[in-house]
């Protein structure tokens, strides 16, 4: 019933132009009939819960049913957020503040929020911190966070001044310290790790996958901001592949710095893994959770924990040769959980 109900909300909030444009690029890329490929879209929206967006992202025009069966679809994850995540603690994680103090103990950072009636608080930051990070309370993929200096300011309370105009939906945070084996793949940013959490039943807590997150240009990493992406082996916390952008190009070394993404041996990956396994058990109600992990010279820390990790960046064409997603390590743990359901 709930996969129904999805399909019918997608139907009826789809941008029909734009995955009749989706459908003009395939044809133009397969020569198959345009009446062909929206009928199989439609079939993978029913069997796999893949919109026209998944479809064209994961090239499923190219893969068998068997292999089409292995990705994670927005749809489905969309299921096990369902499953795994109460909509009333996820606020929890989307708004900085209350994750920030619900989590302090993992930052490793000075923060403040600027609620326009903490000004002592907040005056008392600024004067610590010659360059900090202000971030809205709620947003992703980056948009909204500024990196602010003092000196760009005549005086602490014109800055003060103009930070409480953008409250209350606002904190600062301290610039973390990269670790610098970190640093020399691409110092503009903090190049992050999304670690992908499954916390079971039992209290069992699996880690589903890794994601190198590198910036390119701007001082965020993520994705869909500019930043590039390259796969990780979970088990090890090695890079095993190139990084992609999101206009498809990819980069064995980074184009800023020359340093080589391949190959890369994350410092402290068994502490990181530790990290967001406590972590995990924070708010038991939210079991799926993306966190995304600083390494600093002191060791891991956690950014942020999005309890909506997405789908797409965890299984692109480029990073599945064998054209296997990733669904089949979810079934891995459901398995798993039903076998410990029975014992």
């Amino acid at each position: 019933m709930a996969n129904v109900k999805y399909l019918f909300q997608r139907v009826m909030n789809m941008n029909y132009k734009a995955m009749w444009e989706k459908i003009s690029s395939i044809h133009k890329k397969t020569g198959a009939s345009r009446l062909a490929i929206f009928r199989d879209m439609k079939d993978c929206a029913v069997k796999y819960g893949a919109g026209y967006m998944d479809y064209d992202l994961f090239e499923m025009y190219n893969l068998t049913p068997q292999q089409r069966d292995t990705y994670l679809t927005r749809g489905r994850n969309n299921a096990l957020v369902v499953k795994y995540n109460d909509k009333a603690y996820t606020g929890q994680f989307d708004d900085k503040v209350q994750f920030n103090t619900l989590f302090g103990k993992y930052l490793h950072r000075d923060w403040v929020p600027v609620t326009g009636d903490n000004r002592e608080q907040v005056m008392a930051f600024l004067a610590a911190h010659e360059v900090f990070m202000a971030k809205p309370s709620q947003g992703s993929c980056g948009w909204g966070i500024e990196k602010l200096r003092r000196a760009d300011y005549p005086s602490l309370d014109a800055l003060y001044d103009y930070l409480v105009q953008r409250a209350p939906k606002l904190e600062l945070e301290e610039v973390l310290e990269q670790h610098p084996q970190v640093s020399a793949i691409y110092p503009g940013s903090i190049n992050t790790v999304r670690m992908v959490t499954i916390r079971g039943k039992h209290g069992k807590v699996y880690l589903v996958t890794a994601m190198f997150r590198i910036g390119n240009g701007k001082f965020v990493d993520n994705f869909n901001s500019g930043g590039m992406v390259a796969p990780m082996d979970p088990e090890r916390g090695v890079v095993i592949d190139r990084a992609l952008d999101k206009a498809k190009n990819l980069y064995e070394n980074h184009p800023a710095t020359g340093t080589p993404i391949k190959g890369f041996q994350f410092p402290d990956w068994d502490k990181a893994v530790a990290m967001v396994s406590e972590a995990a058990q924070v708010i038991p109600q939210v079991g799926y959770v993306g966190w995304d992990v600083c390494f600093t010279p002191n060791g891991p820390c956690l950014v942020e924990g999005n309890p909506f990790p997405g789908h797409d960046i965890y299984q692109l064409p480029v990073h599945t040769p064998d054209k296997i997603g990733i669904m089949p390590r979810f079934r891995e743990i459901e398995a798993e959980e039903k076998m410990m359901n029975e014992e």
